[in-house]
């Protein structure tokens, strides 16, 4: 499933050709997704202009100027793709034209000036809903998130007073949307790794030292897996088409039994499972 990276480099990627643009034309090919999606929804997106497209965890949230917000999740495989007007280039992008959908685009916002943007999802794991902008923190979606790792909000300060007497593995911990937004398993996995923090030591008993530290890595591994484009597993693209490239980056996840990637470690990389999820890490550097 996408993570806060992968969500917010198709928001980049998006946003010069849907912000402050008119939806001309909503086509809504199905009546749901994960879940049934809103009623009306096409009628109440076409003609509507696109204010400010933004992000919330892993949610995009396309704000509209008749007062909503398009909350759109992009489950295990969705995609959310690009296309020219025939014979048009859209500059900076792969891109290809179908004048037609495809058997799994969903949902296709025909844009004033003609560009198509299209969710695609195979496995039909997205989800997409219509929110009011100003109770938008109070949708059940939203309401139970924490802060983003960007914000201030989320400072060493926060990150231990949330971990103080947990009496669960710091990986879990940081998985919790309650408690930071946006991790999944790939960022803190690497997170944890920069760190030297094993995945199984109890929340509880992180140092304040680790705590800092940890804040610190978090941020830095989002930042450099957004300027990499995402991490390409499986389904995830770019809205251009490319593929991201941090996968290439790893220094724990999915290299079970190579070399640690810390200078002078001869220790492999092992993977243990906890609470059903694979979990990656040095058993020598994550003491």
């Amino acid at each position: 499933m996408p993570e806060l990276p992968e969500v917010e480099t198709v928001r980049r990627g998006l946003q010069p050709h849907m912000e402050g643009r008119v939806i001309a034309r909503a086509d809504v090919r199905r009546p749901d997704l994960r879940w049934p999606f809103p009623e009306r929804m096409a009628e109440r997106l076409t003609g509507a202009r696109i204010t400010r497209l933004g992000r919330r965890s892993k949610y995009l949230l396309a704000d509209l100027d008749r007062g909503e917000t398009l909350i759109v999740h992009l489950g295990m495989s969705g995609r959310m793709t690009i296309a020219a007007p025939e014979g048009d280039a859209v500059p900076g992008h792969f891109h290809h034209y179908h004048p037609a959908p495809e058997k799994h685009d969903h949902v296709v916002f025909d844009m004033e000036g003609g560009t198509r943007i299209t969710f695609n999802d195979a496995r039909r794991f997205g989800a997409m809903d219509l929110a009011a902008t100003n109770a938008l923190d109070t949708h059940r979606l939203i309401a139970v998130l924490g802060p983003e790792p960007f914000d201030n909000a989320f400072s060493e300060a926060y990150l231990a007073e949330r971990l103080a007497g947990r009496a669960t593995p710091i990986k879990a911990a940081l998985l919790d949307q309650r408690i930071v937004a946006g991790l999944g398993n790939i960022y803190v996995c690497e997170a944890l790794w920069r760190s030297g923090i094993a995945p199984t030591r109890q929340a509880r008993d992180i140092t304040r030292r680790q705590i800092d530290t940890l804040t610190r890595a978090i941020r830095e591994v989002l930042e450099d897996a957004i300027a990499a484009g995402g991490s390409s597993l499986r389904d995830y693209r770019q809205a251009d088409g490319e593929l991201g490239y941090f996968q290439h980056s790893f220094a724990v996840y999915g290299r079970e039994g190579e070399p640690c990637r810390t200078l002078g470690c001869t220790s492999p990389v092992e993977r243990i499972v906890q609470s059903g999820r694979s979990s990656f890490h040095c058993p020598a550097c994550q003491g």
